[in-house]
């Protein structure tokens, strides 16, 4: 990023600025921070406004490279295994609908930061959007992924924490990778034949767990999206099973549906 902006007006500036901000994860720090260096250098208020518009976003993205960094850290420090697997689950709690779980697989020992992953999270602190876009990026980098589901007719004969722990094991025994270790959200899965450790708020914590988060939500939200299509009284498009008011209403004037779980609705029926 060799920029010579003493001859360049200042709208051209602004539209490079604004393109390295949309940009920035293609972009060399150091150049980035010459580039501001030769901003705030310049004698016009409006460019030296712009270095301080461009500093400031460098830095929250120098700190979110830290708080990805962490993650992957975490995962790594549960010693020095070849392949680590994060797995979570989405619709646990809903009415209606499948419980599905991913297994997530990372390549840990980056190079560059331009490896991570960045903004990865708790899959319900991010938007749709968002959440889209790194399910793609989590698929293509990722040494490894798999999605599992277990449906609400299982969910009623097995019940819900049967079906939480058969689907963790599902997700991890579909990784075309077999890892040497399993980090869970929330629960640790028993009966199973990897070491597994349970880490509280996973999520927020382990990089692995909290891209199996993110897939495993996108991938039951377009579940529930078909559904919404074919069940349209129950708001599924909205709540994609969960017991919102609008839910719990349609479910006392329609009945239910062929994917409601009658284990979890017994109660709102019976008050019908």
């Amino acid at each position: 990023m060799i920029i010579d902006i003493n001859k360049m007006k200042v709208n051209e500036i602004r539209n490079i600025v604004i393109n390295t901000e949309q940009s920035i994860h293609d972009y060399d720090v150091q150049m980035i921070k010459d580039f501001i260096y030769s901003l705030k250098n310049d004698t016009r208020k409006s460019v030296q406004k712009l270095a301080k518009k461009l500093n400031s976003n460098l830095k929250k993205y120098l700190k979110e490279i830290e708080r990805v960094k962490n993650m992957y850290d975490f995962d790594k420090s549960y010693g020095e295994y070849k392949y680590i697997a994060g797995v979570d689950e989405v619709g646990r709690g809903p009415l209606a609908g499948p419980i599905v779980a991913a297994a997530v697989i990372l390549k840990l020992d980056y190079i560059s930061y331009k490896e991570l992953i960045l903004y990865i999270n708790d899959s319900k602190k991010l938007s749709i959007q968002k959440r889209k876009l790194l399910n793609e990026i989590i698929k293509n980098k990722a040494i490894s992924f798999s999605i599992a589901r277990i449906d609400n007719d299982i969910i009623d004969k097995k019940g819900i924490s049967w079906c939480n722990n058969k689907v963790f094991i599902d997700a991890v025994h579909g990784l075309k990778v077999k890892p040497n270790f399993v980090l869970s959200d929330g629960y640790e899965i028993k009966n199973f034949d990897i070491n597994n450790e349970a880490v509280i708020k996973g999520d927020l914590k382990s990089a692995s767990i909290a891209c199996a988060s993110i897939i495993a939500k996108v991938y039951r939200d377009a579940i529930m999206q078909k559904y919404a299509e074919k069940y349209p009284n129950y708001d599924f498009v909205n709540n994609v099973g969960y017991g919102t008011p609008n839910h719990i209403n349609a479910i006392k004037m329609y009945g239910k549906c062929d994917i409601h779980r009658e284990s979890f609705i017994k109660n709102i029926i019976k008050k019908s």
